[in-house]
C-alpha cells in the first residue's frame, strides 16, 4: 500500500508517516520545508523497509490540489491512504495586513483539502478501495476571538467529514476526520517547559496517543472522532461562558 501524507515531515504527520511505515506502507510526504522533507525521508527509509518519496509543495495555493494529483498521476503513484494533516496555525487580533495570512489558511486546510478527497477518493472509488483521514481540531466545536479563522477552518473540515464519507462509502472507501485537543507539536509554538508539563498532568496528549486512535478509526470505518477528555469537558465549558466574560478574558490575553 501507499500512503501519501500532507505535512508528513514534522509534528502529527511526522508520526502518521511512522505509524503507517510500521505497517509496511511506502510513503509519499509532502511539505513546504524542503530541509525537513530530506531529513523525514533519510531517517524513515533507514528505519523501515519501506520506500519514500517526497513531495516539495506549498500546499496553500488554490492549485495546490490539482499539482499535486497531477504530479502522482506522472509518476505513477497511486496513493491507497490519503492522510490530510498539513496546517497552519496563529492566534492574533485580526488585521487588514492579515489578509494574505487568513487567505493562506482558507486554501489551506478547506480548499486544498477538499480537493485532494474529490479527486484522489475518484481513484480510490474507481478502484473500489480506500482511506482518507483528514486532521480537523477540537477547536471546531470552541469559535473564539484569536482563533476566528482556525477554528472556522476546522469546523469545515467537521461537517465536510460528517457528509462526504456517505457518498464514497458505497466504494468501499473509508474516510475519517480526527478533531484532536491539544496536542505535543510544534504547531501551537508552547513554551517546551510547558508543553512538557501539560504533557505530564494529561491535558496534552502525544502524537503518538493521536496517531494510534486515528489510525485505528480509520481502518474501522469511523467517520468522527473526537479522543481525549478535554474533548468533552472544554467545548462545553467554553460555549457556556457569557459574552460579557469572554469579550473580558480576551481583552485580558490580547
Amino acid at each position: 500500500m501507499v500512503a501519501l501524507i500532507t505535512g508528513g515531515s514534522s509534528g502529527m504527520g511526522l508520526e502518521f508517516s511512522r505509524a503507517l511505515a510500521a505497517r509496511g506502507c511506502d510513503l509519499v510526504l509532502v511539505s513546504n520545508r524542503e530541509d525537513e522533507l530530506a531529513a523525514a525521508a533519510e531517517a524513515l527509509s533507514k528505519e523501515f523497509p519501506v520506500q519514500v518519496r517526497t513531495r516539495f509543495q506549498d500546499l496553500a495555493r488554490l492549485e495546490a490540489a490539482e499539482e499535486l494529483y497531477g504530479w502522482c498521476e506522472s509518476e505513477g503513484i497511486e496513493a491507497d491512504i490519503l492522510v490530510n494533516d498539513a496546517g497552519m496555525f496563529f492566534f492574533k487580533e485580526l488585521q487588514v495586513s492579515d489578509l494574505d495570512r487568513v487567505q493562506a489558511m482558507i486554501n489551506l486546510h478547506v480548499t486544498t483539502v477538499t480537493r485532494l478527497c474529490i479527486l484522489f477518493g475518484q481513484r480510490m472509488k474507481e478502484r473500489k478501495g480506500g482511506y482518507i483521514l483528514n486532521v480537523s481540531s477540537m477547536a471546531a466545536r470552541i469559535p473564539s476571538p484569536g482563533i476566528a479563522v482556525y477554528s472556522s477552518t476546522k469546523a469545515y473540515l467537521r461537517t465536510f467529514g460528517k457528509s462526504y464519507p456517505f457518498e464514497l462509502e458505497p466504494y468501499g472507501v473509508k474516510m475519517t476526520t480526527v478533531c484532536p485537543a491539544a496536542i505535543a507539536t510544534p504547531l501551537y509554538r508552547l513554551d517546551p517547559k510547558w508543553m512538557r508539563f501539560g504533557v505530564r498532568i494529561g491535558i496534552i496528549k502525544t502524537p503518538q496517543w493521536l496517531v494510534k486512535r486515528a489510525l485505528r478509526a480509520l481502518f474501522r470505518g469511523r467517520r468522527i472522532i473526537s479522543p481525549a477528555f478535554m474533548n468533552v469537558w472544554l467545548p462545553a465549558i467554553v460555549r457556556g461562558l457569557p459574552g460579557p466574560l469572554e469579550a473580558r478574558i480576551w481583552d485580558k490575553v490580547k
